[in-house]
């Protein structure tokens, strides 16, 4: 868990060349590509959107990326891909605890109009785990990833869990679109044991790792400096969903466990699964499909 980045001058390309591809987009997808507030490295990561001539993307990081988060910008756009964790300072020295803040209120109100008005999401990995003070994050993404143990309803939840460089299997679980033509594939990255929301969302992916403490280490012992520990840490048995679809007003949402370094973005199944959810999330197929998920709502 590495909270530390790097910045970068802000980039837009168009992708050229590549063996992938989406499988029938019909026209190119143009993408905001979201970064910054934790590590990670840039060349292989942005080479998913550089190879796919499918695709046209635009790079932004925090904080300037702040500032696109509004329907104006967003109608430039088919798709916000996030691979961003703002909301927290980590502290180096003293007692390590991290300082979290909200995001700003222009930038809550922004969001929250796209999503009234539709512009789709597609969250990756840690992104998951962005804006720890402002709880509305975890209801649109549908989970949350605790840093230390909080309060929430008169009950006391522990910390999440991480663990680096696991190889397991991942499999579909759905006939979604998203994970059309995937079969089961072995991918060695990070998971997370923390809160699911699974009443609020639909199943995709699957691992099969074991989603208990005794393979997990605490998230506050690492913000601590101690890496890989689990000393005095427990925490109840988690999901074992590593991707999910769901709704939020009227955007689809997309969320994916996978892509922590580049064992991931290179295989070539993680990538056909986060083009196919690139182009479900941009598609007329998907704001139907929250449009229904609305229409059973209110009949409920």
């Amino acid at each position: 868990m590495d909270a530390t980045d790097i910045p970068q001058e802000h980039r837009a390309r168009s992708g050229q060349g590549g063996q992938t591809h989406f499988p029938d987009s019909g026209s190119k997808r143009n993408l905001l590509v979201v970064t910054r507030g934790h590590a990670f490295q840039r060349d292989p990561f942005y080479d998913m959107f550089e190879d796919n001539p499918a695709i046209e993307w635009s790079a932004v990081e925090h904080p300037a990326a702040q500032l696109l988060f509004n329907p104006e910008a967003a109608r430039h756009f088919d798709c916000y891909v996030l691979y961003d964790m703002p909301g927290i300072q980590f502290v180096r020295d003293g007692d390590r605890k991290p300082i979290f803040h909200p995001p700003p209120a222009f930038y809550q109100q922004g969001l929250l109009t796209m999503l009234e008005r539709g512009t789709p999401l597609v969250v990756l990995h840690h992104a998951i785990a962005a804006w720890p003070a402002w709880p509305q994050w975890a209801d649109i993404v549908g989970g949350r990833f605790h840093y230390q143990p909080v309060e929430q309803a008169g009950q006391v939840k522990p910390d999440s869990g991480y663990r680096l460089n696991v190889t397991h299997r991942i499999s579909p679980v759905s006939d979604h679109p998203i994970v059309a033509g995937l079969e089961s594939f072995e991918l060695t990255d990070e998971l997370y044991l923390f809160e699911v929301h699974t009443a609020d969302i639909e199943p995709l992916l699957v691992s099969d790792f074991s989603f208990t403490d005794s393979e997990f280490f605490s998230a506050r012992r690492a913000l601590e400096g101690h890496m890989n520990d689990r000393q005095g840490w427990q925490h109840p048995p988690g999901s074992s969903l590593v991707g999910w679809v769901k709704h939020y007003a009227n955007s689809p949402i997309v969320y994916l466990q996978c892509g922590d370094g580049p064992a991931a973005y290179r295989h070539p199944q993680f990538r056909q699964l986060l083009y196919q959810a690139i182009d479900w999330a941009c598609s007329a197929q998907a704001r139907s499909w929250v449009e229904q998920r609305i229409a059973a709502e209110h009949q409920q």
